[in-house]
């Protein structure tokens, strides 16, 4: 039976004109293609090769049997590539990166409704994105961006849609109602803030800008789990997505401000490769998990 690795060894040989040509381009001594081509010789009981002691010159049977190799090689790989595929959308597990609130507060409920295998990652969405590349270690990664900057990610990533997570006026609930909340009623507030120079605090600064204020900072903090116990604990008021804010405790007092219109959009971002039937229909289970369901 003819062997896959000789019909390539042969057509390295016919178009390269030696067998040391060919050992070299394989990877092979040059004793390893002689000795293939005379067992491809012996299985097909015709001479491929007329040799000598200065060289080697292949036979017309050789050089017919080379074209029709290429042809047979070409079909073993697009067999081998289609029963890859196969094996990525039905039997491997789906590598999942999420941000950390996305991770606590929607993951667990949709785990437990999936029979999807999947490995999961937790990490900010400048760390997720990095191992979206090809040869990465992710199929997709769950990330957010608040307004239109700080993010950015490779062209060549499919975007899907999740949801649009607003920010809520989170106060202590210690101190005395303020409503309806005017811009104004704010300016003299303590505030919990984002780290200076970060996207989002760059962001946030220009929104308090358009409302002429100028926030006092007590705080500082990025992880809205500690900005909730830092506003819990009577430190200021703070900025929260509603997504942060499922399960908060009663020491602080989330309020609904008609002017405050923002919001993270929230989605995720697939390497197309990685694009599978299961894990397009896990993305659809995602953008079922409304952010404002369980706030």
């Amino acid at each position: 039976m003819l062997k896959p690795e000789h019909l390539l060894t042969l057509r390295e040989v016919v178009q390269r004109g030696s067998f040391a040509a060919a050992a070299n381009r394989l990877g092979y001594t040059a004793s390893a293609v002689s000795q293939q081509m005379a067992a491809l010789e012996r299985e097909t009981g015709v001479r491929l090769f007329h040799r000598s002691a200065r060289k080697v010159l292949a036979t017309s049977a050789a050089e017919v049997m080379a074209r029709h190799a290429a042809i047979v090689l070409a079909d073993i790989d697009r067999l081998v590539a289609a029963v890859e595929q196969e094996h990525r959308n039905t039997i491997r597990e789906i590598r999942l990166g999420v941000f950390p609130s996305f991770g606590m507060h929607v993951l667990p409920g949709v785990l437990q409704q999936t029979g999807t295998a999947i490995r999961l990652s937790v990490a900010e969405p400048s760390q997720l994105i990095p191992a979206l590349g090809t040869g990465g270690e992710l199929d997709a990664a769950v990330v957010y961006q608040v307004g239109n900057s700080g993010l950015a990610w490779p062209s060549v990533l499919h975007r899907h849609w999740i949801a649009e997570d607003p920010f809520r006026l989170v106060v202590p609930a210690s101190w005395p109602t303020l409503a309806p909340y005017q811009p104004e009623q704010l300016m003299d507030l303590p505030w919990i803030m984002h780290q200076p120079g970060s996207s989002d605090a760059l962001f946030f600064d220009g929104v308090f800008a358009s409302w002429s204020l100028h926030p006092r900072a007590a705080g500082y903090s990025d992880d809205f789990g500690t900005t909730l116990a830092m506003v819990g604990a009577g430190m200021g008021a703070a900025l929260v997505p509603l997504l942060a804010l499922r399960g908060h405790k009663d020491d602080v007092s989330v309020i609904e401000v008609p002017w405050l219109n923002i919001s993270r959009s929230i989605f995720a971002l697939v390497h197309p490769d990685r694009e599978t039937a299961a894990l397009r229909s896990l993305l659809d289970t995602l953008v079922l998990a409304n952010p404002e369901a369980a706030a």
